[in-house]
């Protein structure tokens, strides 16, 4: 399966409760925190709801 590196680039100040707690479901929660999960679809609809707050890299 594949690989993701998701790096969080925007704050939580002013988001949604929603948003921040899928944030937090990711493991990240500060701004250049980098965290790396396998792609599925659970994490694939996470980077979707908060892909304005982070950047993702797909590895192989």
């Amino acid at each position: 399966m594949a690989r993701v590196k998701i790096k969080q680039v925007k704050s939580l100040i002013n988001r949604p409760k929603k948003q921040r707690q899928t944030i937090e479901a990711l493991g990240l929660g500060k701004i250049n925190k980098t965290v790396e999960h396998e792609l599925n679809p659970a994490i694939e609809g996470m980077i979707r709801k908060v892909a304005h707050l982070i950047e993702v890299e797909y590895l192989s």
